[in-house]
């Protein structure tokens, strides 16, 4: 699974002109699946987005105010502070483009697989606490957010 982890001071995901769901201050993640991934491996991802230690020392609304950056950056974990995280299916991180200008997208799990997975995901993040909201599977999202610093980590189990 490959997850892009962004800190944001807020962010939110729209469906056909409906707000599905909405976070200030946290983590925006987007996430793939691929063939090989497994519940086990959605799990242990949850837990290394969840502890993963990109907030300063202090709340989450001053990683909003001061973007996350300078003397005590990467103390935190968003565990530790409880702030949300919006997870966004995103199969295209997979995408490849190794061979020409049009992605290939043959390293994406199809969705009767990567469904679960991501469902397997969200409730692992929820089973440590996360207050977690998602946008919708399948469906076509428009998706909002404003970066804290910006600050973007690519992590891949």
């Amino acid at each position: 699974m490959r997850a892009v982890v962004q800190t944001v001071s807020r962010a939110s995901v729209t469906v056909d002109d409906d707000v599905v769901a909405s976070i200030g201050p946290g983590l925006l993640v987007l996430v793939g699946a691929t063939h090989s991934d497994s519940v086990g491996i959605a799990a242990e991802l949850a837990r290394k987005v969840y502890e993963l230690r990109i907030f300063p020392p202090d709340e989450v609304a001053r990683a909003a105010a001061v973007g996350g950056h300078g003397a005590g950056a990467g103390e935190r974990s968003a565990a530790q502070l409880g702030a949300p995280v919006l997870v966004v299916s995103q199969f295209t991180l997979y995408g490849d483009t190794r061979r020409g200008r049009r992605p290939s997208w043959s390293g994406a799990a199809p969705a009767e697989v990567a469904e679960p997975l991501l469902t397997a995901f969200v409730d692992a993040l929820a089973a440590r606490g996360a207050p977690v909201q998602t946008g919708r599977f399948r469906a076509h999202m428009l998706v909002e957010s404003v970066n804290v610093g910006p600050q973007t980590i690519l992590l891949e189990l």
